[in-house]
């Protein structure tokens, strides 16, 4: 049986600003307990593959996400059942299993890429968000991302990108905004969206 936990979905693109806005949202509902989980947790372990065949993996393919092993933790967590999530170390593309414990949550914010192509996942949702930016201004940001903070070079960001991430992008992730309640521009100021948001969530959620 379904208790009152609720689920807010937040996909789009790489980079689009995901994170800022699911941070926007564990503000407005500072006053409840949130869990954020992010759909890169549950990236297949690639640690059995040599380094030179896990990055070329194709990351931006919804097979690369355990989306069953997903599905199964949101349906427990709605359920009022406690989960120990997985973590995905990017360096070593090992899925470390049962790394975090979440439970007895009133809102799950679950963001990433797939977040509104996984059907069975959006059916469950309360609030669907879909982060809408200019292709140009995804790439700067995962450029300046996948330097910083995963040790790639610019070279090897920009074949990713053209070769997987703008294709996936353009064959499944673009085409899943119709699954939508809400498209927020990714590369404005959020102030106008969030005083919507607040007005919905505290009357619709809470």
């Amino acid at each position: 049986m379904i208790n009152n936990t609720k689920l807010i979905l937040i996909s789009g693109g790489t980079c689009s600003g995901k994170t800022t806005i699911t941070r926007e949202i564990e503000k407005i509902l500072c006053d409840s307990k949130v869990a954020h989980i992010s759909q890169d947790n549950y990236y297949r372990d690639l640690s059995d593959l040599p380094d030179n065949k896990a990055v070329r993996v194709n990351f931006d393919h919804p097979d690369s996400i355990d989306h069953v092993k997903l599905l199964s933790d949101i349906r427990k967590l709605l359920t009022g059942e406690t989960v120990r999530i997985p973590d995905y170390d990017f360096i070593t593309h090992k899925q470390i299993p049962n790394a975090i414990e979440i439970s007895d949550v009133d809102v799950i914010v679950l963001e990433g890429i797939f977040c509104l192509f996984y059907m069975q996942i959006v059916n469950l949702a309360d609030l669907r968000i879909y982060v809408d930016a200019d292709a140009d201004i995804r790439l700067a940001r995962r450029i300046n991302r996948d330097i910083q903070e995963r040790g790639y070079t610019i070279d090897s960001v920009l074949k990713k990108y053209l070769g997987q991430v703008k294709p996936m992008h353009e064959q499944y992730i673009e085409p899943s905004k119709k699954n939508a309640d809400l498209i927020i521009p990714g590369e404005k100021k959020f102030d106008k969206v969030l005083g919507i948001l607040c007005n919905y969530l505290s009357q619709g959620l809470k």
